[in-house]
């Protein structure tokens, strides 16, 4: 199984003093130190499987120049019409994707193109399922425009999220599908398509990062 590079630390840290207890459990140490040993493995397990970072669809098979793939596994929380007060400046359709603690938290791009904008924005670190998380949370948001066509997306911390990681920048092309970065801990991605797109999925349906189509072109590139 595939680990991101980010959370190698964070899984062969927990290893050492689950080894150290391991071994003075063997030795005729203390019954106590194995048992104490376990929680580290488990905490280990666990990075390696928050971390993990399966192949996609389309890491396979290019994506048509027409659909817009959701940016990370999860739980479509809003389809559609933009939350009050979170979309750019514009006229927008929003698609935002809750990611909890269990989901693959590696983030994708949703469309391909040239990366135009990009900003960080500090901020709060409240539930991600809630609506101001939004606009209130620590945020990153990136522009990518390929010819007329623009895709906003963003990646939104959660309660216990304390990092984003963005490894593109302004003036990056990006494929769609492509990974971007991820976030650590329990998060949301929202993505912001133009009314010349028709959303593809409903609020409540589950969706694969770099598989679902969540949105489609209407009119021809």
């Amino acid at each position: 199984m595939r680990i991101d590079r980010a959370g190698w630390p964070f899984l062969v840290v927990p290893l050492g003093p689950a080894a150290v207890l391991a071994a003075l459990g063997r030795v005729g140490g203390p019954r106590w130190a194995r048992l104490a040993a376990w929680p580290f493995l488990a905490l280990s397990a666990y990075m390696a499987l928050f971390f993990r970072d399966p192949q996609r669809r389309c890491d396979v098979v290019p994506p048509s120049s027409d659909e817009v793939l959701a940016p990370a596994d999860g739980v479509v929380m809003v389809a559609g019409e933009p939350q009050p007060g979170v979309a750019p400046e514009g006229d927008w359709q929003q698609v935002s994707v809750f990611l909890s603690v269990v989901d693959v938290h590696v983030n994708r791009a949703p469309y391909r193109g040239r990366i135009s904008e990009y900003s960080y924005q500090p901020g709060s670190f409240l539930a991600a399922y809630r609506k101001e998380s939004a606009h209130r949370n620590e945020r990153s948001e990136l522009w990518v425009r390929d010819g007329d066509r623009t895709v906003v997306f963003r990646q939104i911390v959660g309660v216990l999220a304390r990092r984003i990681v963005t490894r593109v920048g302004v003036g990056a092309q990006v494929a769609t599908g492509e990974r971007i970065g991820l976030m650590k801990f329990g998060s949301r991605m929202d993505v912001f398509v133009p009314r010349g797109c028709t959303v593809t999925v409903a609020q409540g349906q589950r969706v694969r990062g770099g598989e679902t189509v969540i949105a489609r072109w209407s009119a021809p590139h």
